[in-house]
């Protein structure tokens, strides 16, 4: 099925307070042993021991970046490679080398990560070696085939950062209305879409309402941004990336225009210059009616959809 975001990460709840970590020793612990060889931005070659994990957090950086450091509440746009090390054996979960980077919250959830990204700096390439309980914790995260007794290898690198609240920075054009939605915001926090008791457009939509000045985007590229979508028939928000009462820990989205993310969206996008803020209207045949719907978002399989993106960043496509 068609996503709006495929993610590594998943929320997990707090867990036990955080003791010391480690770096590439001789002390004995398994950990100490995992080895990670390789380019930045290329993916890494990673060797992790045929024994046990040890309950230590080890985190080091084979190599060290001269960017900024990270801030927290912020996100880093980054390329991530986990792998799942059970008893003897390892395998890798997931990898974004090849596919495109992914949004990394600075305070994500997961104890041992948000300390191994404290302060890091941009260009650096962090591993960080997860046992349970600076990970997903005894429940495990059943989306990535994780148990509560899978220790982790994160191999991160920095790429870029981006605050949580960032939104468009060209020159507003309009705000919509008409036939179509009419969308206000305050700087910083999410657009409220108000929706016309009218028919939606049969065809794709897309309005600028916000004209950016940077790099065009183009099919392949990675793109950064913040929105909100509602769906036309109820005016109802189903998702937003934005921080919120209900969702503090809100931030920026990264996709691939071309890639697992709605027809509609990479159509819509493409052309459109970073710094913007458009309204892409999506028709069921470009949305999720090809799928039947998404019944736990409320959407029916002849339901429009109205996003309201903020384009605040890209990489242009062979560059991730």
């Amino acid at each position: 099925m068609r996503r709006i975001a495929i993610a590594v990460l998943a929320p997990i709840a707090a867990v036990a307070v955080l003791a010391g970590c480690g770096g590439g020793g001789s002390s004995g612990n398994a950990n100490d042993a995992v080895k990670v060889t390789g380019s930045f931005n290329k993916a890494p070659t990673v060797t992790i021991p045929a024994e046990p994990a040890s309950t230590n957090l080890v985190i080091s950086k084979p190599i060290h970046g001269s960017g900024a450091a990270l801030k927290a509440g912020d996100a880093t746009l980054a390329n991530v490679a986990v792998y799942k090390w059970s008893g003897t054996s390892h395998s890798l979960v997931d990898s974004t080398f090849g596919t495109g980077p992914q949004m990394i919250p600075a305070d994500n959830g997961l104890p041992g990560l948000i300390t191994a990204l404290k302060g890091a700096r941009l260009g650096s390439r962090v591993v960080a070696v997860l046992p349970p309980k600076y990970g997903y914790g005894t429940s495990g995260e059943s989306s990535l085939g994780v148990t509560g007794s899978d220790t982790l290898v994160w191999v991160i690198d920095l790429l870029q950062q981006y605050p949580s609240t960032q939104s468009a920075s060209g020159t507003q054009v309009s705000s919509g209305g008409g036939a179509l939605p009419t969308v206000t915001a305050k700087p910083g926090q999410a657009p409220v879409v108000t929706i016309p008791k009218t028919a939606p457009p049969g065809k794709l939509s897309v309005t600028t309402l916000i004209k950016g000045t940077g790099r065009t985007l183009a099919t392949g590229d990675t793109v950064v941004a913040q929105y909100v979508g509602a769906i036309w028939r109820t005016g109802q928000v189903f998702a937003s990336t934005w921080p919120a009462t209900d969702q503090p820990d809100g931030a920026p989205f990264s996709f691939r225009i071309g890639g697992d993310v709605l027809t509609g969206l990479s159509e819509g996008l493409t052309g459109v210059t970073v710094g913007s803020r458009v309204m892409v209207v999506i028709p069921p045949s470009l949305g999720y009616g090809p799928e039947g719907g998404n019944s736990s978002a409320g959407i029916e399989k002849n339901d429009s959809l109205v996003f309201i993106v903020d384009v605040i960043g890209s990489l242009p496509a062979g560059s991730s």
